[in-house]
């Protein structure tokens, strides 16, 4: 104990008198995340899970997400854009990082069968009851933002700058961050020099981590089309206008915009997710609701799908005699921008996890399919903030080795299946920011 006690003194006067703090060692690092995970983040990981919270409504994961960040020593403002939480670590000379974790559950049932699945449902911002589930990861996002809080505050003397952790809601409407930086995020605390983010993947094994040196996800936008009709008899189809043979129609064309417009090189999705009309067999409804995605790698394709979907449900709608003062009508309710990592700062953090955290750790990434981020907007051109946003693999070798034998296959995002291994997630998720955060504000 005495050898202990002096060693430590030593430490602390070589600080005092300007000598350079010996590297944080990797080893220890992984091992006091375990620690914590064991007595403490494994505990606040289902309690996530277990009570999710829809888009901008996480009221109670908010004022969680602000104790825990105070109790370890941060100085937490609430209310940000709505729900959103921002938490402040200032350690002397250094970079302002931004570190983003979000919240937001869906408005789906759970069907794991875990012993800490989501039973609760919440009344949506449309007044509609919902039953709720983490169903992409946000509840290991969060915990690990807890996690890397504790780590670093712990670890004062490895590394000196300020740290901004932000705590967004409305990830999963794409309007949290925005809504975050229209209520003054940047001016009332800073513009930052870096902005790091993660998502933990149902498609990687876990253990790894893979984070692309340009596009890492794809542009998203909601695109609501409201298709009008004149109401009939059922047997008597003549007398009206039948919205929901139109939106068919609607529905049908929309599917050549990717396969005869769009480049064939370039990614492009069109997909009709919700179609809703009428209230009765023998009745033609004189109304028609379809709900799209639409996503794509770049702004010029994302500009040329949007004007073609408008352009192709107006038209189809005049095609069916629809009157000019009764138009199809073409919204975007909710949309992000391509989500590109800045390449240097990808090279760079790439390479420290690499070093850090093993060789056999970081893994090429491979984008598939088109899932999207509102990370876009912390590092939008305007702000000038180089990104960094990286995935985290969340299910066991095993489960893919077994759907490869033929077993079940692995739930994707968005499934009422959805599950991830938490303590690979949270703590290799924690392990990797600290990592990060420790290589661009090293102690000064």
């Amino acid at each position: 104990m005495r050898k202990a006690i002096f060693g430590l003194a030593a430490s602390a006067l070589a600080l005092s008198l300007g000598a350079t703090p010996a590297a944080a060692d990797p080893a220890q690092v992984k091992q006091a995340v375990a620690a914590d995970y064991d007595s403490h983040l494994e505990d606040l990981f289902e309690h996530f899970h277990a009570n999710p919270e829809l888009s901008f409504l996480e009221t109670e994961t908010a004022k969680r997400m602000a104790a825990e960040l105070r109790a370890a020593g941060l100085d937490v403002t609430e209310g940000v854009g709505g729900t959103g939480v921002v938490a402040m670590a200032r350690n002397g000379e250094g970079p302002l990082i931004l570190l983003r974790a979000d919240m937001d559950g869906l408005p789906m049932p759970e069907k794991t069968g875990l012993e800490y699945a989501s039973t609760v449902t919440q009344v949506g911002q449309d007044g509609t009851e919902y039953p709720v589930m983490h169903a992409c990861g946000h509840d290991v996002h969060i915990t690990a933002m807890v996690g890397t809080a504790r780590r670093l505050m712990a670890m004062k003397d490895q590394w000196s700058g300020t740290l901004m952790f932000v705590v967004q809601p409305a990830e999963e409407r794409v309007g949290g961050a925005a809504a975050m930086l229209e209520d003054g995020l940047y001016d009332r605390f800073g513009t930052p020099d870096y902005a790091l983010a993660f998502h933990v993947a149902s498609i990687l094994p876990a253990g790894k981590i893979s984070a692309s040196e340009s596009i890492q996800y794809s542009s998203a936008d909601s695109v609501d089309i409201i298709v009008p009709g004149v109401g009939a008899h059922g047997a008597s189809p003549h007398m009206g206008r039948d919205p929901v043979y139109i939106a068919s129609q609607i529905v049908t064309a929309l599917q050549s915009i990717v396969s005869r417009e769009i480049e064939p090189l370039s990614p492009a999705v069109i997909t009709v997710g919700a179609f809703h009309s009428g209230t009765k067999h023998n009745i033609i409804s004189d109304r028609a609701d379809l709900q799209l995605t639409v996503r794509a790698n770049d702004e010029d394709t994302r500009a040329q799908l949007l004007a073609a979907i408008e352009r192709i449900a107006v038209n189809t709608g005049r095609a069916h005699g629809l009157p000019e003062e009764m138009p199809v009508q073409v919204a975007v309710s909710e949309g992000t921008p391509v989500t590109n990592n800045d390449p240097a700062l990808a090279r760079r953090l790439n390479a420290a996890l690499q070093r850090d955290l093993g060789n056999e750790v970081l893994i090429p990434w491979q984008q598939r399919g088109m899932g999207a981020e509102d990370f876009a907007y912390f590092v939008a051109e305007e702000y000038g903030v180089p990104g960094y946003y990286f995935a985290v693999g969340g299910t066991p070798q095993a489960a893919f080795d077994a759907a490869e034998a033929g077993g079940p296959p692995v739930p994707s995002h968005h499934s009422p299946l959805f599950k991830i291994a938490p303590r690979e997630s949270v703590t290799l998720g924690t392990e990797a920011m600290v990592a990060a955060v420790l290589e661009l504000a090293p102690a000064s």
